[in-house]
């Protein structure tokens, strides 16, 4: 997202919402192709994640991996731009939903709920079609810069119905959960650690960082924590829930021992764990629609600093 400038983001929306859709999907499938032709940092970085993805394909086949990727990419984009002028009944026949029940009972039981995402198909359809269901919806963007691209994607994601947090904001975790505590529903993206402070998982067999905020908060908060897978379906976007992640054990306040010690930071690192399964899984099934490309492995980060939980060494 932050690849994209400010203009360049302004021009898009005015354009896309103005010409007829065919037009504006040829246009943007020839600024995919465009695109990895030229190549650069994000269409390698693409290619080195979707190699750990599907390490069976032949040179040949991921180059076609990457070109259908970056394809799914820009309908990202184009449906981004165009999503605030469909009506409520179109935002919902774009969507096909398995499992849904798994977000909607415990939101009538009145429970708070943690979905947690990948950036994958589109997500942004995601919360337009919650929202549209009567739901209240409260997630955290990154704070882009400049500070007017920031502004147009909380702008943009408040005319879809969603409450718009800044990540790194003074109060959001008080106010994430004040949220859930009063059985409210939170959706965040967790496949890529921003701010160098996430847990340190396996990712695919390889090491990486996802983060730890989804997993404190459910902990912290006692919510139902529901992964959703998001992939384009032809045309539409589906929205396939997992069952709630849950620690393999809880933390004991008066441990009988050493072996029954489960500390909060081992049921963080256990529930992100579960996470970063589930993401590598759904980027073995789902590679053409993982819209990732910055780096998300340990190897691939810069090696300034060394994190260790969160902590600086």
């Amino acid at each position: 997202m932050a690849s994209l400038s400010s203009a360049t983001y302004a021009a898009g929306w005015g354009l896309s919402q103005h010409l007829p859709e065919r037009v504006v999907s040829g246009t943007f499938r020839l600024a995919a192709d465009s695109a990895v032709r030229r190549g650069g940092a994000g269409v390698d970085q693409l290619r080195a994640n979707l190699r750990r993805a599907r390490p069976e394909l032949s040179s040949e086949e991921l180059d076609v991996l990457v070109r259908n990727a970056m394809r799914s990419y820009l309908r990202y984009w184009q449906e981004a731009f165009r999503l605030p002028t469909w009506s409520r009944a179109e935002v919902k026949q774009r969507i096909k939903t398995t499992n849904v029940e798994r977000l909607f009972e415990p939101l009538a039981a009145g429970r708070g709920v943690i979905v947690v995402l990948g950036h994958f198909g589109n997500w942004d359809h995601a919360g337009a079609w919650i929202t549209g269901e009567g739901h209240a919806l409260t997630t955290v963007v990154e704070r882009l810069r400049p500070e007017a691209l920031y502004e147009r994607f909380v702008t943009y994601r408040e005319s879809l119905g969603m409450e718009v947090l800044g990540l790194g904001d003074r109060e959001l975790s008080t106010v994430l959960q004040e949220r859930l505590e009063h059985g409210g529903l939170v959706a965040l993206l967790a496949d890529r650690d921003i701010t160098g402070t996430g847990t340190e998982v396996s990712l695919l067999g390889e090491p990486a960082r996802l983060p730890a905020g989804p997993a404190l908060l459910a902990i912290r908060t006692g919510s139902v924590l529901v992964p959703c897978v998001s992939y384009y379906d032809g045309p539409k976007t589906h929205l396939r829930f997992e069952p709630p992640l849950k620690a393999e054990r809880t933390a004991t306040t008066e441990p009988t021992g050493p072996s029954e010690k489960f500390s909060l930071r081992d049921q963080v690192r256990d529930l992100t764990q579960q996470w970063a399964d589930l993401i590598g899984q759904a980027a073995v099934d789902h590679a053409r629609d993982w819209h990732m490309l910055q780096p998300v492995w340990s190897a691939d980060l810069p090696r300034r600093r060394n994190f260790h939980d969160g902590a600086a060494t």
